[in-house]
């Protein structure tokens, strides 16, 4: 166990939530990715490539349950770093099969990745707003199936989950878009500034 660096990722996993209360109460953490927000998040992550560095992924062996679990948070909001976020795929799926951490967790990653390239995603984990303007699952691989795997995880059935979800959003504030089509052009132009997705892989109806 390293004892201290459990206790910085839990720092770390802290300091993001409560940057995100504090500017979902001032109203402003839903409107674009907000620069404090990403700040954090960029910080975070330059710091967790570190760990990766010297001592490869903090799983439960090294850094208990709730710093392993820090961890993974830290790297699912790691938004702006898509080779980060891959390798770290990666690392998980290895620490799974030795159980040091959870397969939801690398479900959750898997399809938050696949969320950003503009692939299916397998769990339905990943949401966003819709055409009409209601919170919903990004498209589903197999959809028919769905349920079963995320059975598989201990995940709630689809259908109830998003029902959560939508209640969820309206509790923590945060409003449809005023302009979905403004709002996804958006998104696309950050995704492919970021290195999630390139220009050629853009459709007809995303530009």
């Amino acid at each position: 166990m390293n004892p201290e660096l459990r206790r910085e990722l839990l720092e770390m996993q802290n300091h993001d939530q409560a940057v995100r209360a504090r500017l979902t109460a001032e109203g402003s953490l839903f409107d674009g990715y907000h620069p404090e927000m990403q700040s954090v998040h960029d910080e975070n992550a330059a710091r967790l490539e570190e760990i990766i560095e010297a001592h490869g992924w903090p799983c439960r062996s090294v850094v208990g349950e709730d710093g392993s679990r820090a961890a993974w948070v830290i790297l699912q909001h790691a938004i702006t770093k898509p080779v980060l976020q891959r390798r770290g795929l990666l690392l998980l799926q290895d620490a799974a099969n030795r159980g040091e951490v959870p397969l939801v967790e690398v479900a959750m990653l898997e399809d938050r990745i696949c969320f950003f390239e503009g692939r299916p995603q397998r769990y339905g984990t990943q949401y966003d707003w819709d055409e009409r303007g209601v919170p919903s699952p990004h498209p589903i691989e197999d959809m028919e199936h769905v349920d079963e795997r995320r059975e598989q995880l201990g995940l709630l059935p689809l259908e109830d989950n998003t029902r959560r979800m939508r209640e969820g959003v309206v509790m923590d504030g945060e409003g449809r878009p005023r302009d979905w089509e403004t709002q996804h052009r958006a998104f696309l132009h950050w995704a492919m500034s970021v290195g999630w997705r390139r220009p050629h892989l853009t459709t007809e109806r995303d530009r």
